[in-house]
């Protein structure tokens, strides 16, 4: 009789709970940009950082399989149906619960990694947890709609994250009460909370005033939002002899879009060549952007990269020089700190070429 109550029944589940993990490329030690076009495999077990998942979901929870995709595979495809394909490979494994990466700071593999974990949540009704460095566009984009686990930039972290996003999805999973951002370790939403304090507010908030005079650390159960104050440039002495760049987040692109630049939610931006051109041809540009009625722009490039207007305007001596180049990334769903990234990135090179000031387009 014994025996026979250790005997599963049929089609029971002996491994406790299932758990699917996501990765890219490079947590797979397949290969780092070489190797980011990789189409999705799906690998038994856990793989590379899923190792220390693994141990840290303990008994009872088993990551069972760990898909995998290359960042620019993910990003190239998004509008072409990769997250349905990856979702029908999470799907066959059958799990409680899914886990993304963490990405850290990896910009691709942060907006990959939180598209799957709300793609998993919203989709498959499966609970879901990620992890990223709070600077990351994908942090940006999902804080509000997916638990983060806040990490630093490098996967030096790997040792501090990994047990708060196992512990995180096992409460999920369980149904446990999800506590406060500070108590769980995950990026704030944006939630209040009512709760009942035994002290009264004017005394917290007189103590937090005191503290804050002093310099000691705080804490506050409404924490102001943090902008950034930028600057204006000071305006242009002699425009007569300034030299030009234009940049666009109108999403256009030499035809074919050569660098694969995402038409929303954009991790990268390009550098093409209009040396030579009177105006943007049809025939060499087109748009890739995802949040506008493209045709005309399409159709004539110059709308969006007034290319014409602009050498119309030096050859009547209205500005020196414009540059041989422009710059070009989509803006509908970026985040906010990629976009920031972008400019860190760019501006050094503007200022090498001695550019002087910059028309930006919009869309």
């Amino acid at each position: 009789m014994c025996k026979n109550l250790l005997i599963a029944k049929e089609g029971e589940n002996t491994m406790g709970k299932r758990i699917v993990h996501y990765i890219n490329q490079f947590f797979a030690g397949i290969g780092g940009e070489e190797k980011a076009d990789i189409a999705p495999e799906v690998r038994k077990g856990a793989v590379g950082p899923g190792t220390a998942l693994q141990k840290e979901l303990g008994d009872g929870y088993e990551i069972v399989a760990t898909v995998i995709c290359g960042d620019n595979y993910f990003g190239s495809n998004i509008e072409k149906g990769v997250v349905p394909q990856l979702l029908e490979l999470i799907k066959e494994e059958k799990p409680d619960g899914f886990i993304a990466g963490p990405a850290f700071n990896a910009g691709r593999y942060g907006v990959a990694c939180g598209t799957m974990a709300k793609a998993v949540q919203d989709e498959l009704g499966i609970p879901s947890v990620t992890g990223m460095y709070v600077e990351n566009p994908g942090t940006d984009m999902f804080y509000k709609d997916v638990h983060i686990i806040e990490t630093k930039d490098s996967s030096a972290d790997m040792k501090k994250a990994a047990p708060k996003m196992a512990n995180l999805l096992k409460k999920k999973i369980d149904g446990s009460e999800i506590l406060s951002p500070a108590e769980e370790g995950y990026i704030p939403q944006g939630i209040r909370v009512n709760y009942f304090n035994e002290r009264r507010g004017s005394e917290r908030a007189v103590e937090l005033l005191v503290k804050k005079i002093k310099g000691e650390e705080i804490y506050t159960d409404y924490p102001m939002p943090v902008i950034d104050h930028v600057a204006p440039a000071a305006p242009l002495k002699d425009l007569a002899h300034a030299k030009i760049a234009l940049i666009t987040s109108g999403g256009v692109v030499p035809q074919g879009n050569p660098d694969h630049i995402e038409s929303s939610n954009a991790t990268k931006w390009g550098k093409y060549s209009i040396a030579g051109m009177d105006h943007a041809d049809k025939a060499d540009f087109t748009t890739i952007h995802g949040g506008y009625d493209r045709a005309f722009v399409m159709e004539d490039p110059d709308l969006c990269i007034p290319v014409d207007a602009l050498r119309n305007l030096q050859k009547e001596g209205v500005f020196g020089e414009l540059t041989d180049y422009f710059i070009t990334t989509t803006g509908t769903g970026t985040a906010t700190n990629s976009a920031k990234r972008f400019a860190e990135e760019y501006i050094p090179m503007l200022k090498e070429d001695n550019v002087d000031a910059v028309v930006m387009v919009s869309t």
